[in-house]
């Protein structure tokens, strides 16, 4: 059994459609729960303009019933309040009267999917591109995150995120007691557990806004309560390390996963890097967790820790240099409401994509068409693990 799910949607559509699979019957879910999560991803010192056009929620169309989940599809609807907006831009109808200003895209912004997506598409309008390339499809990804989160919390798994770094400001120290991020506010402002470096974070963004730039920085997202076993070493495709630096590298403006201490982990010896075993009696312990929690491609108990490093958004204000697809003449690039940064945010997205990976691993460790059948056969291998 396999929990995935797939996204549908336009930035200036009507809606995002996300269809969630293999979720089993009869867990509890809460739409105020998911409500609350997309609420989260608005959240963040430096979003955009489009943050105050959108109130994100959820509307269950299918797969649930009485709270409940069915084991059938679960279908979740986010509609866009700005299509009121761009109805005729956006419409699906072959005949329809555009506005004086249609907003074709011609200037493919650097960065940005708008030109290599034009050319492979074969399009002369980028907007075909940047509509369904832009970070609001992430909305609905933060959705199925949150079903997927309704299932790891049965099982005791909690999934928190924070802001390590955001341009050049990083928090000292970077490794963080989960404790201190799990009483992180939920209005806090960059979700950084750092308040000094916060507010330095918070001046960088003024600064940055001023001069019609961008930032990008490093988000951390932390897993406590997975049992030991989920993933394989017994081939690549389910080493879940693999499967995660996967997810979190598809989200927008990500280009680089760490997976605990892997980066400073390449330059120190090997006597410095690995994890010591202990056991403490009843339990294997690591006596310290350099390796963020899996071995082998295997969890093996221990905090599961990875960080995801976004580049600084490719939509500017104050515009860099581009070529019109047309008159191949040089042009300042396009301009779409952006954000200065997205990085709280992008953690926040982060968090959904880990529990989609983590729900799919426990989906295929311990079946189940109902939640009953899946926590026996959860407890039984429980208590194995304990007899070990």
């Amino acid at each position: 059994m396999r929990f995935n799910f797939t996204t549908a949607g336009e930035s200036h559509g009507k809606a995002l459609v996300t269809i969630v699979e293999g979720m089993p019957s009869g867990v509890n879910i809460q739409n105020a729960s998911i409500d609350h999560e997309l609420w989260r991803r608005q959240q963040g010192y430096g979003r955009g303009g489009r943050m105050r056009i959108e109130t994100d929620t959820v509307e269950i169309l299918s797969g649930v019933r009485h709270g409940k989940s069915l084991g059938s599809p679960i279908t979740l609807l986010i509609e866009n309040d700005d299509f009121v907006h761009w109805e005729a831009i956006m419409s699906s109808e072959a005949n329809v009267e555009l506005p004086k200003n249609p907003r074709v895209v011609k200037r493919p912004r650097p960065g940005h999917a708008d030109l290599a997506g034009g050319q492979k598409f074969a399009t002369r309008d980028l907007r075909d591109i940047l509509e369904r390339a832009s970070a609001r499809e992430t909305a609905a990804r933060v959705a199925a995150g949150a079903v997927a989160k309704q299932l790891l919390s049965e099982f005791g798994v909690e999934v928190r995120s924070h802001v390590i770094k955001l341009g050049h400001v990083q928090a000292v120290p970077l490794l963080r007691d989960w404790n201190d991020i799990a009483k992180l506010p939920v209005d806090s402002p960059l979700n950084c557990v750092d308040v000094v470096a916060q507010e330095e974070m918070i001046r960088l963004i003024d600064e940055t806004r001023d001069a019609g730039d961008t930032l990008g920085g490093i988000f951390e997202v932390v897993v406590r309560g997975l049992p030991i076993g989920l993933g394989s070493h017994t081939s690549w495709e389910d080493k879940l390390d693999g499967r995660i630096a996967r997810a979190v590298m598809s989200i927008h403006a990500i280009k680089a996963v760490e997976i605990g201490a892997g980066v400073a982990n390449a330059g120190k010896p090997g006597s410095e890097v690995h994890d010591e075993i202990a056991f403490d009696g009843e339990n294997f312990t690591r006596l310290s967790n350099n390796a963020g929690g899996l071995e082998g491609g295997i969890t093996n108990g221990e905090e599961l820790r990875v960080r995801g490093y976004m580049k600084p958004i490719s939509t500017l204000k104050k515009p860099l240099r581009s070529v019109d697809i047309d008159t191949k003449e040089e042009q300042a690039a396009a301009f779409e409401r952006s954000d200065v940064t997205a990085v709280p945010a992008a953690g926040v997205i982060g968090e959904a994509m880990m529990a989609i990976v983590l729900a799919n691993s426990m989906r295929e460790k311990f079946g189940g068409d109902s939640f009953d059948e899946m926590r026996r056969n959860y407890d039984s291998y429980i208590e194995a693990i304990k007899a070990y």
